[in-house]
């Protein structure tokens, strides 16, 4: 579903401007061809929340490691992020990363990706994250289905013409 251009000027005016559209309201790839390679990292994070006895049977869990088979399709997702979300740009990652902790509640999850690119990495830390959680999520299943997967956001991102974000909240909440 597209947006008129009369949409965009009226809802939009007071954000920042939204480049995946045209002035006629079309979705658009971004053009970064005349943008200077930089380094570029961001890091992301995300919690699964799962019951006190699925926590206990991650160990003998009979199809492997879940936490260690979600760093990997974590990182795998990353270096997949184009192929996943339409109008990111394929980029050459020097480095991905996920880990896995578990905490009271639940396990966090948090990506680190970089490059030398025109254009940022934070999709690709945001993936990472979301396909761990995703896969805990199907390992853990059989044992409980209301697992929930919750605070997926971007930690940090720096490099790039918009410099350094960093979000104000960057430790993860003791109440979950």
């Amino acid at each position: 579903m597209g947006f008129s251009a009369a949409a965009l000027k009226q809802g939009f005016t007071r954000m920042p401007k939204l480049t995946h559209w045209d002035r006629d309201g079309s979705v658009r790839m971004v053009d970064v061809s005349g943008k200077q390679a930089t380094a570029r990292r961001a890091r992301a994070r995300g919690f699964i929340r799962m019951a006190p006895a699925v926590l206990r049977q991650l160990p003998k869990n009979p199809k492997g490691n879940p936490l260690e088979i979600a760093r990997i399709a974590g990182i795998a997702a990353a270096k997949q992020t184009p192929a996943l979300i339409p109008l990111c740009h394929p980029l050459p990652l020097s480095h991905a990363d996920v880990q896995v902790r578990v905490v009271a509640g639940g396990i966090e999850i948090e990506s680190s990706v970089a490059t030398q690119a025109p254009t940022g990495v934070e999709m690709e830390a945001l993936t990472a994250v979301s396909v761990a959680a995703l896969t805990l999520y199907d390992m853990c299943k059989a044992v409980d289905k209301s697992m929930t997967i919750t605070d997926i956001c971007l930690l940090e991102k720096t490099g790039g013409k918009s410099g350094t974000y960093r979000r104000a909240s960057a430790r993860p909440r003791k109440n979950r």
